[in-house]
């Protein structure tokens, strides 16, 4: 049988759910430019580890910290 019923994003219910316009933006996506230098970083880190593999998601939190606080 085929599920019908439609997945919200992770993200969706944390906006949902916040009460002030503060949290709304904290747990609204990112823009794409920021998400594509995100990208682009956390691959700099993984190069920069000798490309091995099992820390991308490591990768990612630092690159998304990185870029979001400048």
């Amino acid at each position: 049988m085929i599920d019908t019923q439609v997945q919200k994003h992770p993200r969706a219910s944390a906006v949902a759910g916040t009460k002030n316009s503060a949290d709304r933006a904290a747990a609204m996506p990112v823009s794409v430019p920021a998400h594509n230098r995100i990208r682009e970083r956390a691959y700099e880190l993984y190069e920069s580890r000798g490309c091995a593999f099992g820390q991308d998601q490591q990768d990612w939190l630092r690159a998304e910290q990185e870029i979001l606080q400048r």
